[in-house]
């Protein structure tokens, strides 16, 4: 029976006294500086991740060219885990079947020869079967790599060199976007047009104070590979590159083809990028199977090299524009892609840039790079020279030169003492073969010293003069620009810059075909938070049942076609269509089951949703603006911010404003009341607002609007009151105020 050892003093010596906390706090950080570093986050200056810039730097050492041929694309696999890459092979080859999927890189760098996969989501065949090489892309981020453009660092085994970043003639990051999840971040860019880029790093070459609005006016927005039609407004559009945050709108492109007997059919040509077709379809048929789209009859994939889909309506009548809304809400044929442009600044700190600086970081590198290689093409001329110096040195002295080569045995050290040679021009004419002692070579010799020498002289003037380094880089962008032309198989934009209809627009074709299926129903929320909707109108709010502890709080009438929407302390506006809301029996369902309403926020309004309303909205910090009832519909469950609130801050105040109105009353907790014309409060899509009234020592409480010709009423001990004079109180926006008149309610409020 073995004896149980005891640790000796080697042992003894690894054993670490440290809290628990210390040791997973330190081990979780080096986990995430590996997984941010080396793995999730691209470098802004070449847009690739390690995995990337490692298949392409083997492919480089393979030779595989796009003149040359291909090779087996385990061979390739095998070399990057082999040599740079200590991971699994599937990982890695899932890596290179992705750069060359034109369907999911915009500029493929790998060209595939064998199944690379579609955009079925079928996978690739095993790597044994395929094979690759690299595109004129890739050639260009690899362009000048032998030429010390950029650093290189140890492979993980110390056996090798890989290079840190690429020189990368090619704006890979915005090109061909990136997605990655790191721990605590994550980078989602969407896929770029060249030749618009170009046209903005031409504009920043031109004039460097140019700001981000003036590069979106050539950058119209992302251009994806699967083509399709982006919705996004404008302003939101700028807004997302200005910030480097923000969502794109990107819906299928479609078209009616007539059918016999006066029907039609939709044939869909494009899908939104990163969409299954396979898995669109299979989501079209349990919709009609579950006859959530009434107005959709059957769909069918006729598709060959080029996507067709087919959807047939149930009737000629419907109107194809509302079928396409109606799919565009329920399935992936309109989707968002959300913009983080969370980058690897200059390989080591990640953050997130706008447009600007991830096109200035990608110049600057740029500029790095063409130094560097014209310092190695200086070392490398000026060597030339100094070797062409000594041959003419040689060919004046042949016969001397001849002697001493032939009666010295050591005739290096002898000819550099005779002619003032140095040790390279020594070695090089030791090293010259008898075949080019020709007179014709001589003069060869001294063109290409010519030519040389005027060369030697540009590239020291160009390594002086800033400008001229500039000067090189735009022509280096004109280039580049010319090869991914707007005229170009490669470069011409494919997804369409478009404009969704308008919502009011869709809401009344919807009216005019669903007015059969209308329904009056009354929505009612309890001040905890359910919501359902009982049939009919005119109900007696007695008969409502609640939870013990609740009590009604909000009874509005509508139809089961009306969008109801909710306004909540957050700033957001939720949408509830009034067909989805729970039936009235029980106590309903939780609010914030149907919308993404947060846990310290609460509804602060809610009515029927009528285009031709406006509202005023205001924050408890007095700041405040008018917005239309147009702007305030939201698409998803996370709802729409118009209110832009402060931290801790929270909205008060929503309410409809009268187009008769032309003045407004504020008040605040301190209870000083303003008035003043309502023509100064600005009208807006989105954002804080205008100081309507200044507060201190308290917040807003209430505002109204009011028609100066009937007067400012408010109401106090159950009855309607109205100011008599209200001059004292009139004045302008963003003043302090005045004590409200004798007999106002200490609340304060004036309904």
């Amino acid at each position: 029976m073995s004896r149980k050892k005891t640790p000796g003093p080697q042992a003894e010596s690894i054993i670490v006294d440290q809290p628990l906390t210390q040791i997973l706090s330190e081990r979780y950080l080096s986990y995430a500086l590996s997984t941010i570093m080396a793995r999730s986050l691209p470098d802004v200056r070449d847009g690739l991740k390690p995995v990337h810039r490692r298949l392409l730097h083997a492919m480089d050492q393979l030779k595989l060219n796009p003149d040359q041929h291909p090779k087996k694309c385990a061979r390739v696999v095998g070399d990057v885990i082999g040599k740079f890459h200590p991971h699994g092979d599937q990982s890695v080859y899932d890596a290179l079947v992705r750069l060359a999927q034109d369907f999911a890189v915009r500029y493929p760098l790998v060209d595939g020869q064998g199944n690379f996969g579609n955009i079925d989501g079928d996978n690739a065949a095993a790597m044994r079967y395929t094979e690759a090489r690299l595109t004129k892309t890739a050639v260009y981020l690899l362009e000048g790599i032998g030429e010390n453009a950029v650093d290189f660092r140890p492979t993980y085994d110390g056996e090798g060199e890989e290079p840190i970043v690429m020189p990368a003639n090619f704006p890979n990051l915005l090109a061909n976007g990136a997605s990655g999840i790191a721990v605590g971040m994550a980078t989602n860019i969407p896929p770029h047009n060249v030749s618009e880029l170009c046209d903005a790093m031409l504009l920043m070459l031109d004039d460097d104070k140019v700001e981000v609005g003036d590069l979106m006016k050539v950058v119209k927005g992302p251009d994806f590979p699967t083509g399709g039609i982006l919705v996004e407004p404008k302003e939101n559009i700028i807004e997302a590159y200005k910030t480097g945050r923000g969502s794109f709108r990107l819906r299928a492109r479609w078209q009616q083809e007539d059918v016999k007997n006066g029907g039609y059919q939709i044939i869909v040509t494009e899908i939104p990028y990163q969409v299954q077709k396979s898995r669109l379809i299979e989501k079209l048929a349990e919709l009609i199977n579950a006859k959530k789209v009434p107005l959709l009859d059957d769909v069918r994939d006729e598709s060959a090299e080029d996507i067709r889909l087919v959807l047939v309506p149930k009737s000629r009548n419907v109107d194809p524009a509302l079928l396409m809304e109606t799919l565009f809400r329920n399935c992936d044929l309109e989707t968002r892609f959300s913009l983080n442009m969370n980058v690897l600044d200059r390989g080591v700190a990640p953050r997130v840039m706008n447009l600007k600086e991830v096109l200035q970081a990608w110049l600057v590198h740029r500029q790095e790079v063409l130094v560097r290689r014209s310092n190695y093409r200086l070392g490398q001329v000026n060597h030339r020279i100094e070797v062409l110096g000594g041959y003419m040195i040689a060919y004046l002295n042949i016969d001397q030169v001849i002697h001493i080569i032939r009666t010295q045995d050591e005739p290096k050290p002898k000819l550099m003492k005779a002619f003032g040679l140095t040790d390279v021009q020594a070695e090089a004419i030791l090293n010259m073969r008898l075949r080019s002692l020709r007179k014709l070579e001589e003069i060869e010799i001294k063109k290409e010293h010519d030519s040389l020498a005027k060369e030697r002289d540009a590239l020291e003037s160009l390594l002086k003069s800033e400008a001229r380094q500039w000067t090189a880089i735009k022509k280096q962008v004109i280039a580049l620009q010319e090869d991914y032309g707007a005229k170009t198989k490669l470069g011409k934009r494919r997804t369409e810059i478009g404009k969704a209809p308008s919502l009011a627009a869709i809401e009344n074709m919807a009216e005019a075909l669903t007015v059969m299926e209308q329904e009056p129903i009354t929505l009612v929320l309890s001040a905890k938070g359910w919501i359902k909707a009982m049939k009919g109108h005119e109900h007696n709010d007695k008969e409502f049942t609640y939870k013990d502890g609740d009590k009604g709080r909000f009874v509005v009438e509508g139809q089961t076609t009306d969008k109801f929407i909710l306004f909540a302390t957050n700033g957001r506006f939720y949408t509830i269509s009034g067909d989805k809301l729970p039936p009235g029996r029980g106590f309903g369902e939780p609010l914030r089951l149907m919308i993404d309403l947060p846990n310290d926020a609460d509804v602060l309004y809610v009515m029927v949703y009528d285009p031709d309303l406006k509202f005023l909205l205001a924050s408890d910090e007095g700041h405040g603006f008018i917005v239309p009832s147009s702007e305030v519909l939201a698409q998803t469950k996370n709802g729409k911010q118009v209110l832009n609130v402060g931290t801790g801050g929270e909205a008060t105040i929503c309410k409809v404003v009268d187009p008769s109105h032309d003045y407004i009353a504020t008040i605040g907790t301190n209870r000083k009341m303003l008035v003043f014309k309502l023509k100064e409060v600005p009208e807006m899509t989105k954002g804080k607002g205008v100081i309507l009234q200044k507060i201190k020592d308290g917040t807003l409480a209430d505002a109204k609007t009011f028609k100066m010709k009937e007067g400012l009423t408010y109401f106090s001990a159950g009855k309607e009151n109205k100011v008599g004079d209200i001059k004292p109180w009139i004045g302008e926006r963003a003043q302090a105020g005045k004590l409200p008149p004798n007999g106002f309610p200490k609340s304060p409020k004036f309904d």
